[in-house]
C-alpha cells in the first residue's frame, strides 16, 4: 500500500461525492467518527452528514491545491491533510480551506475517516 496512492484516491472520491451528492458521504464515517466544522463538533456518521447537508448551498466544486500524507496510529492508518479552494455556485470569489482527514484502515481493506477538521482560511 502506496499512502500517497491512497490518500490521492481517498481525496478524488470524497472531495468528487461531496460535490455531487454530499448526503453519501456516510459510508465513508461510523459511529465513533469526528467532524470540526468551523469550529463545531460532531459525532458519529449520521451527524456528520446531516451537517455536511445543512451546509447553506446547493451546490459546490473543490479544486484541491495540495494533498499531503503521514503514516499514523495503528497499522496502515493514515493523516490526510488538503488545501484548496471551493467555489460555491453564483459565487465570484473561491474560498481557500485546508481539511485534515484521520483514515482508519477496516477489516475488509478499505478506510473509514475517524477524524475529519474543516477550516476556510480567510486571507
Amino acid at each position: 500500500m502506496d499512502p500517497q496512492q491512497v490518500a490521492r484516491a481517498f481525496v478524488e472520491h470524497y472531495y468528487s461525492t461531496f460535490d455531487t451528492n454530499r448526503s453519501n458521504l456516510g459510508n465513508l464515517y461510523q459511529e465513533n467518527s469526528m467532524l470540526t466544522f468551523e469550529g463545531q463538533a460532531f459525532m458519529g456518521a449520521q451527524n456528520i452528514v446531516g451537517k455536511l447537508t445543512s451546509l447553506p448551498f446547493e451546490q459546490c466544486k473543490h479544486n484541491i491545491s495540495t494533498t499531503d500524507c503521514q503514516p499514523s496510529g495503528p497499522p496502515g492508518a493514515l493523516i490526510v491533510f488538503v488545501s484548496g479552494v471551493l467555489q460555491l455556485s453564483g459565487e465570484q470569489h473561491p474560498l481557500k480551506f485546508s481539511q485534515m482527514f484521520h483514515l482508519m484502515p477496516t477489516a475488509q481493506g478499505s478506510f473509514y475517516v475517524q477524524n475529519d477538521i474543516f477550516r476556510l482560511n480567510y486571507a
